[in-house]
C-alpha cells in the first residue's frame, strides 16, 4: 500500500515542482514543505506572481523574447542598434548574454535547434520571422549565438545557407542590395558548451571575438 505523507493538495504541489528543472521529487519535497512552512512570506506571494505571469506574460510577436508585452521591452527599446541582430536558440540564451551586457543589439529566439532525430524540422522553429526581419534591409549583420553543440552548429549552417540564398534574390532584384553580414561567437565557448551556464566574462570575450561564419 503506497505511503501518503500529505493531503492530494500537497501532492499536487510537490508532483507540479518536481517537474521544473533541476528538481527531483526529494528536492520538490524539499521546497514544498519550505514553501508551506513560510505561507505568508513565500507561498502567498509566489501564487500571487505565478497568477500574474499567467494573464500578462507573453511571446514577443518581433523576437519571440518573453516579456509582459508585445512588442517586448528589448524590441521597443531606441537606445539598442537595429542594424546588429544577434540569433539565440531559447530566451534563456537572450537573458544570459543581457546579464553580461555584451551587446546594446537586437535579438531573434529561434525557440530550439534543428534535431531531425527528435522531428525537429525549419518549420518548427522560428526562420520564417528570421528572414522577414532580415528582408527588410536594416539589419547589417547577425551574429548566430547559438550553443556549441552539434545541433547548434547544424542550424547555424542552415541559416547561414538560407540567409545567402535570400540574399541572392534580393541583389537580383535590387543591385544595391547589401548582403547581410553573418558571424558568431569565437573564444571561450568550449565544444558543447550551452550560452545560459558560461559566465558573463566568457560570454563577453566570445561576443567581441565573433568572426564571420563558415
Amino acid at each position: 500500500m503506497a505511503n501518503h505523507m500529505a493531503g492530494p493538495e500537497i501532492e499536487s504541489l510537490i508532483k507540479l515542482l518536481a517537474r521544473l528543472p533541476g528538481l527531483g521529487p526529494r528536492s520538490a519535497r524539499r521546497a514544498a514543505l519550505h514553501l508551506i512552512k513560510n505561507k505568508e512570506q513565500l507561498l502567498v506571494p509566489l501564487s500571487a506572481a505565478m497568477a500574474t505571469a499567467v494573464e500578462k506574460v507573453q511571446v514577443c510577436e518581433t523576437c519571440g523574447n518573453i516579456d509582459s508585452k508585445s512588442p517586448c521591452t528589448i524590441c521597443t527599446d531606441t537606445r539598442r542598434d537595429p542594424t546588429l541582430l544577434v540569433v539565440v536558440e531559447d530566451v534563456s540564451d537572450l537573458w544570459a548574454l543581457e546579464r553580461a551586457s555584451v551587446l546594446n543589439a537586437a535579438y531573434h529566439v529561434l525557440g530550439g535547434t534543428l534535431s531531425p532525430l527528435d522531428g525537429i524540422g525549419p518549420d518548427d522553429l522560428n526562420i520564417a520571422g528570421l528572414l522577414a526581419r532580415t528582408a527588410s534591409g536594416e539589419i547589417r549583420e547577425i551574429i548566430l549565438a547559438v550553443n556549441a553543440t552539434v545541433e547548434g552548429q547544424t542550424t547555424a549552417h542552415y541559416l547561414t545557407d538560407q540567409l545567402q540564398a535570400q540574399a541572392k534574390e534580393m541583389k537580383r532584384s535590387d543591385p544595391a542590395f547589401e548582403p547581410v553580414r553573418i558571424s558568431q561567437l569565437a573564444h571561450g565557448v568550449p565544444i558543447g558548451g550551452e550560452l545560459d551556464y558560461l559566465d558573463e566574462g566568457t560570454l563577453l570575450q566570445a561576443m567581441r571575438s565573433r568572426k564571420e561564419f563558415g
